[in-house]
């Protein structure tokens, strides 16, 4: 009975306790395809710092069989009670003798289900010969290697594993390390691999499936291979060459080698995320891994790359050293995200991609508005709610203070410390402080009296600036999509220019007041202009423009008074700004507009200068501020929708009618990115004569499937017409999508189709593709293709088909991020190009429905929902209050 009550002590705690730290895994997996099922058993190598009557470790979803533990002296051991703890998934053996200190064996057998959940252990499914057949991968981070073995299941509690798996003959069995041998009994073959590098358990892997694969070798002799399926290894090539180009420079860039002899990289067709960085074997979704030329668009290309330089960065930043608990998460993803960057322009300059960093840069901001939004460094207490923080905050946030931070110590030192962070590090675990302590070692600055108000604290300023005589006031408060009053104060790395790139100044706003004095920037000259840009810098400076966050490098919003605004948008109609600051002008100002600080007009009035515009990040930004404001507008003044859509329209007929719907040779990148996104939101729209040449397209893509009239790039657009123009009375283009769907092996086919799918303008047959997420037709993590591209017309039917099915989501679609998902996408989408909710009513309607519905792993998510939808209610009570609004959009739509 007392060891009963000390077993309590174990409950309830979100770390296990440390008395007890595992040094190596020895691991035999026994995967049952046709049942759906696994056994096995591990010897884990145990160092015990003192005497315990007990041993805990985590487990869950497992059957545990047999437990023995042998010391030292080879004393053998068994428990004499073994209690599995659900909820706090925990196992926990009880001993009736002490287990002295020191080293000893730990050996436990087990068996579990090859769940559908795309966690722990699952069951895939892929073709062979028109039949479905069964597969088994693993998905264990954050915290569900516990859900395939019995095992300390923290990042900080690193070992090596030897892995060793039975499958059948037939099938190819992958894992972290490269095999080492196989024996082949029957049917049946026994996999050994060699033993890894010391790792997290959140990065042990294991793939049984049936694969082609293609190879190369890295400049210092490394093996990276691409497993695709059967028959289109030759689809993973471009992937292949990005991850070997990848290897090498940052085996160059951290000066650290890649600490393993292989790299492996598998396209799974059941998979939750984009990818997953497990040690030597990188698993991702299909479409993350499988380019063609046929079916992949530029965006699909360029993303490819984002994503393999992420994944391939991890092994560095993540796997080689890792963060000591998922507070510290964006170690891992900020960096990966920010490299990722950094390494795609090295390999496509002619991509720009360092301006198309931005629109992570909105994402992160967006989210940081919220008052339910969390620190980059956030406390983590349940293992569960860990998912919740892989987003825009450990993602894009952490990114964008990285490069923040890189931009103000220099290229040269920042990379001169990461090295020497990989190499002091390697093989071990950090917090944030270390990695500010290496940085301040190098720089001889203290990077953390700096930093961690950006990372600890959740936010970030807005920096009002007003122009008086020579001078500019710049204040500083917290940003708030509700309106409300923060009181965070940050050191902010303020860069501003006065009507020429080549006239700036920097300084940093620590108080929340600083007066600048600008006269010496008035007075000076530009002696580097080239003759050929004097005459459009003159016109330029004529108007002494002010513009603060020059490349959009700072995390924070700005606002100018009215006089500084005016001067801008005169500056960005003369075309004097560039494409990141004309990009970061119109994002502020739309933020701005839904705090409810500037009137909508003034957001009408500067739309309307970017009439010419034909830079794609600008463009490409113009066209989600469209969207986000003909759905508000539904909500404000339903009566000018159709004027203000024309409005829409004639901004993007200038650059539609450049590009047309051919590419052309020597396109440019960035053109095909444009003409993508403009013909789907002419599309979107109403566009006649863009729904008139998508018909035609459609129609001869349907009598020819071969036909050039439709390319990867433009199809979006002509399935979005094609669905705005179905309705329950004439379904004939929705059928012929579905058929195309049904027909085509070509997954990145699908996923166009899948992304039209929902944009019709009849909510019922919005529903009739909603139901499709219930069926096996559709891959489960596809549904959120389906779910980004609900109509405005359908999101109370979106909502109440939400509702109706909800119990059944997480059977459906796994207990992982999908919930979540479904959430953000139906009840408050970060970028509104159809579906969301916007009334007080609704927002309470949400509230109440989930209220005996949370789960760890969805409530911070939901809380952001919720808010953002009282912030849309809010917004439209604001609209409504300006009552010239009608004539100003009447006026607008007229302008040619």
């Amino acid at each position: 009975m007392e060891k009963k009550l000390d077993i309590q002590q174990f409950k309830g705690q979100f770390r296990l306790p440390k008395f007890a730290i595992p040094k190596r895994y020895d691991l035999t997996l026994k995967p049952d395809l046709s049942a759906c099922t696994f056994s096995g058993s591990v010897q884990v190598d145990l160092s015990i710092d003192k005497v315990t009557y007990f041993l805990v470790l985590n487990s869950l979803d497992l059957q545990i069989h047999h437990v023995s533990f042998t010391d030292s002296e080879n004393k053998k051991y068994c428990p004499s009670d073994v209690v599995l703890e659900a909820d706090d998934e925990i196992l926990v053996l009880v001993f009736d003798d002490t287990l002295p200190a020191g080293d000893g064996v730990l050996w436990i057998s087990f068996s579990g289900v090859l769940n559908d959940h795309f966690v722990g252990f699952y069951r895939g499914t892929y073709v062979d010969g028109g039949v479905k057949k069964n597969m088994a991968c693993t998905q264990f981070e954050p915290a569900d290697a516990r859900r395939c073995l019995p095992c300390w299941d923290e990042p900080a509690l690193k070992a090596t594993f030897k892995v060793t798996v039975e499958v059948p003959s037939e099938l190819t069995a992958l894992s972290n390390m490269p095999a080492i041998q196989e024996t082949v009994n029957g049917h049946l073959k026994t996999v050994y691999f060699e033993e890894s590098s010391t790792m997290s358990t959140y990065l042990v892997a294991v793939v049984v499936g049936l694969f082609d694969h293609i190879e190369d070798t890295t400049a210092s002799g490394i093996k990276v291979r691409a497993y695709c399926p059967v028959g289109k290894a030759h689809q993973g090539k471009f992937a292949l060459d990005i991850a070997v180009k990848s290897l090498d420079i940052f085996t160059e860039y951290f000066s650290m080698p890649y600490p393993l002899p292989k790299l492996d990289m598998v396209a799974v067709p059941d998979f939750s995320g984009g990818a997953m960085e497990n040690y030597g074997l990188i698993t991702f979704c299909e479409i993350e891994l499988i380019y063609d030329e046929l079916h992949s668009g530029a965006s699909r290309k360029q993303w490819m790359t984002i994503v393999v330089t992420h994944e391939v960065a991890h092994q560095w930043f993540g796997n080689l050293v890792t963060m000591e608990w998922w507070t510290h998460l964006w170690l891992n993803e900020g960096f990966a995200t920010w490299i990722s960057y950094l390494v795609t322009d090295r390999l496509f300059p002619e991509w720009k991609i360092w301006t198309q960093f931005v629109q992570g840069t909105t994402s992160g901001l967006c989210l940081d508005a919220l008052e339910q939004s969390h620190p980059i460094e956030v406390e983590v207490h349940h293992a569960r709610s860990v998912l919740e923080i892989f987003d825009a905050i450990s993602y894009e946030k952490g990114s964008v203070v990285i490069r923040m931070l890189q931009s103000y110590l220099g290229a040269d030192i920042f990379q001169r410390s990461l090295s020497t962070y990989m190499k002091r590090y390697a093989g071990k675990n950090t917090k944030t402080e270390d990695l500010w302590s290496v940085l301040s070692e190098e720089s001889g600055i203290q990077v953390n009296s700096m930093m961690d108000a950006w990372t600890k604290r959740k936010g970030y300023p807005v920096i009002s600036v007003k122009s008086k005589d020579n001078t500019l006031e710049f204040e500083q408060s917290q940003f708030l999509s509700s309106g409300s009053f923060g009181d965070g104060q940050w050191t902010v790395p303020i860069s501003l220019c006065l009507g020429s790139y080549n006239r700036t100044k920097n300084f940093f706003l620590e108080r929340q007041v600083r007066s600048v004095d600008i006269s010496e920037l008035l007075h000076s000259s530009d002696s580097n202009l080239s003759s050929s840009k004097e005459n459009d810098q003159g016109k330029c400076e004529e108007h002494s423009w002010v513009k603060v966050n020059i490349e959009q490098i700072g995390f924070y919003r700005v606002k100018y008074d009215d006089k500084l605004a005016a001067q801008l948008r005169k500056a960005i109609e003369e075309n004097c700004l560039s494409e990141t600051d004309k990009f970061g002008v119109l994002d502020d100002t739309f933020a701005l507009c839904e705090a409810c600080q500037l009137p909508f007009s003034s957001l009408l009035s500067l739309m309307d200068v970017y009439r010419k515009e034909f830079d794609y990040i600008v463009l490409s930004r113009l066209i989600k501020v469209c969207y986000d404001v003909a759905h508000i507008s539904n909500e404000s003044f339903p009566y000018s929708v159709n004027e203000l859509k024309q409005f829409f329209i004639n901004l993007l007929l200038f650059s539609a009618e450049k590009l047309g719907w051919e590419s052309v040779s020597e396109e440019s990148h960035l053109n095909k990115l444009m003409r993508k996104e403009v013909l789907m939101a002419l599309a979107t729209f109403g566009h006649s004569e863009t729904h008139k040449e998508a018909m035609n397209r459609f129609q001869a893509f349907l009598d020819d499937r071969n036909s050039p009239l439709l390319s990867a790039d433009t199809k979006r657009a002509a399935y979005i017409a094609v669905m705005r123009n179905t309705s329950s009375t004439n379904r004939t283009g929705y059928d012929s999508l579905l058929k195309l769907y049904r027909e085509s092996d070509e997954i990145q086919e699908q996923e166009h189709i899948l992304r039209s799918l929902a944009s019709s303008s009849d909510p019922s047959m919005v529903l009739e593709s909603l139901n499709l997420l219930l069926s096996d037709e559709i891959h489960d993590q596809d549904s959120l293709y389906l779910l980004s591209g609900i109509s405005s017309e359908a999101h109370e039917t979106a909502w109440s088909w939400l509702k109706e099915n909800w119990d059944l989501i997480p059977y459906k679609s796994g207990f992982g991020m999908q919930p979540s998902r479904y959430i953000r996408r139906i009840v408050s989408p970060d970028f509104i190009v159809f579906s969301q909710l916007s009334t007080l009513e609704e927002a309470d309607e949400v509230e109440a429905f989930f209220a005996n519905r949370l789960k760890p792993t969805f409530t911070m998510t939901l809380k952001q929902s919720i808010e953002k939808i009282r912030i849309k209610a809010r917004w439209v009570e604001s609209i409504k209050q300006e009552q010239s609004l009608p004539e100003l959009i009447k006026s607008l739509a007229s302008r040619e």
